[in-house]
């Protein structure tokens, strides 16, 4: 599978993804890549940003990318 594949598979099944769940999952360090990828395939994919708290507490910031349907 290539990794457009499995991140479309990944999206189809649970609706969203992140980086840390790309690189988790399938070893996929440039999640935006791929996402690029398959929005230029004609795939609709919002980019909603999150906000959560990291180990130390400090609040961080970053993409949840959402299969449209």
């Amino acid at each position: 599978m290539t990794q457009c594949e499995m991140v479309l598979a990944h999206l189809k099944e649970f609706g969203e993804i992140t980086d840390l769940d790309a690189y988790r999952e399938y070893a996929i360090r440039r999640l935006s890549a791929v996402i690029y990828n398959l929005r230029r395939d004609g795939y609709e994919i919002e980019t909603k940003d999150t906000i959560a708290k990291n180990r130390y507490g400090k609040s961080v910031k970053f993409a949840t990318y959402i299969l449209k349907n």
